[in-house]
């Protein structure tokens, strides 16, 4: 189970929050629409990947939409923020039922352990300075 992928040099994983962004042909017009969300999973095998993103649309009613990673109609994907330090599981489906703030509250606390591991590594850094 991959937890990160990569495409065109862009490299996200589950729990990112990214904007993903897609060329419509309507008639003869082509137009750029973008769709953003969370990254909820990876799945398939080399060279058939396909990402899950997910997003709260009108009325608190959530979309979905699977991607293929070599989909040609895919122009770019940008990071919007990254989630993937505080993620456990390969699949983030229990997210489904959890509201924005709840979420936000999963994102808040993997950035809190993500600076106390840090200030640890910065004190333990600075007492090998002091000692030699």
């Amino acid at each position: 189970m991959a937890l990160r992928i990569k495409h065109k040099e862009i490299e996200f994983g589950i729990g990112d929050r990214i904007k993903v962004f897609q060329k419509i042909k309507e008639g003869e017009k082509t137009r750029v629409a973008f769709f953003d969300g969370m990254v909820l999973a990876i799945k398939g095998e080399t060279g058939r990947k396909m990402f899950t993103v997910r997003r709260i649309g009108e009325a608190a009613i959530g979309i979905e939409k699977i991607f293929p990673v070599d989909l040609p109609t895919i122009e770019k994907i940008e990071v919007v923020k990254n989630g993937t330090r505080g993620v456990k599981r390969a699949k983030l489906y229990y997210t489904r039922e959890k509201s924005p703030k709840e979420i936000d509250k999963i994102y808040w606390r993997s950035n809190v352990r993500e600076k106390a591991k840090l200030q640890k590594k910065v004190k333990t850094s600075k007492t090998k300075v002091k000692a030699s």
